[in-house]
């Protein structure tokens, strides 16, 4: 598998999201290599998107958003899920997408559907966070597939607190896909 060069992530948020559909997330871990073809993202533009981690601020925990692109920006929620974000554009800049949801592909027990079931399945957790997406042993590879596929467009899902964020469309996902977390 030929990984994503850092030129890939270092681009526009929603064209980066939108391009992310079929790659392969592969994280080999303990010997095992677990993969994912990815079919559902989500978009988060900096600090002037309200739904974005980053319209905090510069914090401990969002510092990896900062950061450069190609890295992974990995965070716990609600005391029980890892969700897995990947950083976009220029250093400082604080932009990301979120991984939603895989289809297995290699090595993958229990549900996918969702950020934290992905995470979960793919075992990915906190330790991963700011990891270099361009490492031998977690990355985003390109797909062999040369046909186009059908990309659906949705407001994201559990930001409802961003105000007019909240029905942008920054939601992408495979159309038909049998493994997106929801139409």
């Amino acid at each position: 598998m030929k990984k994503l060069p850092r030129t890939f992530y270092d681009r526009d948020t929603i064209l980066v999201a939108q391009e992310l559909l079929g790659k392969f997330l592969v994280h080999d871990s303990a010997g095992v290599e677990r993969v994912g073809k990815i079919v559902e993202v989500e978009a988060y533009l900096g600090p002037h998107d309200l739904a974005a981690h980053s319209a905090k601020g510069l914090t401990e925990r969002t510092k990896t958003m900062f950061g450069p692109p190609g890295h992974a920006y990995v965070y716990f929620i609600y005391g029980m899920h890892h969700c897995m974000n990947v950083v976009t554009e220029r250093a400082g800049h604080a932009s990301a997408v979120l991984l939603r949801a895989i289809e297995p592909v290699k090595n993958l027990e229990g549900r996918t559907q969702g950020p934290g079931l992905l995470c979960r399945a793919m075992e990915i957790d906190r330790r991963l966070n700011a990891h270099d997406l361009l490492s031998d042993n977690f990355f985003i590879a390109a797909s062999e597939a040369t046909g186009k596929i059908s990309i659906v467009k949705r407001p994201r899902i559990g930001v409802d607190y961003a105000k007019h964020w909240a029905k942008r469309r920054l939601r992408f996902y495979i159309k038909g896909n049998a493994f997106v977390s929801r139409p």
